[in-house]
């Protein structure tokens, strides 16, 4: 069992005068050994820096730098661990339903 977990950028909310992106919605993927098992979205609200990078210049990993900063890196880890507890209970479950019969 290989767990990763994938954070990628769903879609960005922006100023159209200037290119300011004030919110991003994203979802972290949790893999096991290349298969999608789970995944956790949510977004975070920008505030509006002083240099902005040209809408057309950002990058996926640029938007996702801001994201995971905003969280803050305990809550990046929640929502890593979180993923991967998920994961594990899909593989080994605790609990079924059904019937005997």
């Amino acid at each position: 069992m290989a767990i990763e977990n994938i954070w990628q950028v769903n879609t960005l909310e922006r100023e159209l005068a200037d290119g300011y992106v004030k919110k991003v919605i994203y979802r972290v993927k949790g893999m096991d050994d290349g298969v999608e098992k789970t995944r956790a979205t949510g977004e975070v609200n920008l505030e509006k820096p002083k240099t902005l990078i040209p809408y057309g210049d950002l990058t996926e990993e640029v938007v996702l730098g801001w994201v995971k900063d905003k969280l803050g890196s305990e809550q990046v880890t929640g929502i890593e661990k979180a993923i991967e507890e998920q994961i594990v209970l899909i593989n080994t479950p605790k609990t079924a339903t059904g019937t005997p019969w």
